[in-house]
């Protein structure tokens, strides 16, 4: 591709989007460069501390269950507190967890730690979910998801590769390491993000309050919620599901991290041109594209007997997650009133928290009673359902309007500006309101 082209295109991909949007996405990147104390948590307790595998895993799971608690908190708390007063707390209580954790020595101790930072660390992504969807304008939101999912990604392809460095050096140097990038995030949010929640506008008010009520009673965004559980429950199998198959089919760690590797240098490499080429199509489609080739992806496992060939089978469901992220986080906004998308946020979060804790018990049991090849033709069918699911559910969802979203600068404009934003905003969402 010319030189000019790809300037080009890279000048089109990061236009238009608001000043605010860069400075939450730089503290997204910042975040995920410290992400060290995931990286390498199995094995600082087993290598290091010389707990066994077993207490190794029971820390991971209330980590997970420490995201599950706090997703639907965090929810509230973005819509009642705001998104800033909210990510300021998440960001300063996991900086503060995540350096206790280090110091920490008793079993008992390290394990509710733990579970502090699983609810901390997990805190702030329906506030930052919610603070994107109120600064860019929702023609721009897939892009915006987008590019964000890529900072994740290349983020947490850096501190994968600098947690090997740091755990040789000092595992402590990790947690205390990660706790001061995460200060630095709080910082960028304290000094350059204001709050983005909007105005309550004598509509809005007369309206019902948006509860967990509102949001359990909303049918076609819980379908939702439950197809994305269904469709992260596949995506878990490639760090829980893949690196157990392929040990006991005689592969080394090596192997899979050759083959794992595929998945991030994809996402960092496609998830920017791929997003331009699926900006403004229907995202009926590409739901229903991307949760098959999730499936068939995993599926295609079975059948896979060389590194080479898993690799090509993560390159087909990485595909899945570099087309369903921002498509999928995009749907949740558009399905959201714009009083309630902390809450609807957290819900959404949930499905994912949800995943991530059933996920290792579903393939542990499914592996050691009937096989992996079972373990891949159940993923081939989850990813069906959901494909079907979502087949079934857009075709009753009304297009999008593409108006302009409430962002901090037009909120504190003139009192039109304000009436007239608000008034747009609640076009978008009137019809997903329960």
């Amino acid at each position: 591709m010319p030189l000019a082209v790809m300037r080009r295109a890279a000048r089109e991909t990061v236009s238009g989007l608001p000043r605010e949007f860069w400075w939450l996405w730089t503290s997204t990147l910042v975040n995920r460069l410290g992400a060290f104390v995931a990286t390498f948590m199995a094995l600082y307790l087993t290598l290091d501390r010389g707990y066994s595998a077993s207490y190794a895993g029971l820390v991971a799971s209330l980590h997970g269950l420490g995201g599950v608690v706090s997703s639907l908190a965090a929810g509230v708390m973005t819509d009642r507190l705001g998104r800033r007063p909210t990510l300021l707390i998440a960001q300063l209580s996991t900086a503060a967890s995540v350096a206790l954790l280090g110091f920490m020595h008793h079993p008992v101790a390290i394990a509710a730690v733990a579970f502090l930072v699983g609810m901390a660390s997990n805190a702030s992504r329906p506030a930052v979910q919610a603070m994107m969807a109120d600064i860019v304008r929702p023609e721009d939101r897939v892009r915006a998801f987008s590019l964000n999912y890529w900072a994740i990604n290349l983020g947490f392809a850096v501190s994968s590769m600098a947690a090997g460095f740091i755990a040789e050096f000092s595992y402590l140097a990790g947690f205390l390491i990660e706790a001061g990038m995460t200060l630095v995030c709080a910082l960028v949010v304290f000094a350059k993000l204001p709050e983005s929640r909007p105005s309550l506008t004598a509509k809005a008010a007369s309206e019902p309050v948006v509860g967990l009520g509102t949001v359990l009673r909303d049918g076609r965004f819980m379908s939702v919620v439950g197809l994305s559980f269904l469709v992260a429950l596949v995506f878990q199998q490639g760090s829980v599901g893949l690196p157990v198959a392929m040990g006991e089919a005689g592969f080394t760690p090596a192997d899979y991290g050759m083959a794992i590797a595929v998945n991030g240098v994809l996402i960092v490499a496609l998830q920017i041109p791929v997003t331009r080429f699926i900006e403004h199509r229907d995202p009926r489609r590409l739901l229903v594209l991307s949760s098959l080739l999730a499936g068939y992806g995993f599926g295609l496992t079975a059948f896979a007997g060389s590194v080479g060939v898993f690799a090509l089978t993560v390159c087909v469901w990485t595909l899945a997650e570099i087309v369903n992220a921002p498509t999928q986080t995009g749907l949740v906004v558009r399905l959201s009133p714009v009083q309630g998308r902390g809450r609807y946020q957290g819900m959404y979060t949930l499905s994912w928290s949800l995943a991530a804790l059933i996920a290792p018990l579903m393939s542990g049991l499914v592996i050691d009673r009937f096989g992996a090849e079972w373990l891949w033709g159940l993923c081939a069918v989850v990813g069906t359902a959901a494909g079907l699911g979502y087949g079934m559910l857009m075709r009753r969802l009304p297009a999008e309007e593409p108006t302009p979203a409430t962002t901090p600068s037009t909120a504190t404009a003139t009192a039109t500006a304000t009436a007239t934003a608000s008034a747009s905003a609640n076009a978008e969402v009137g019809t997903a309101t329960p």
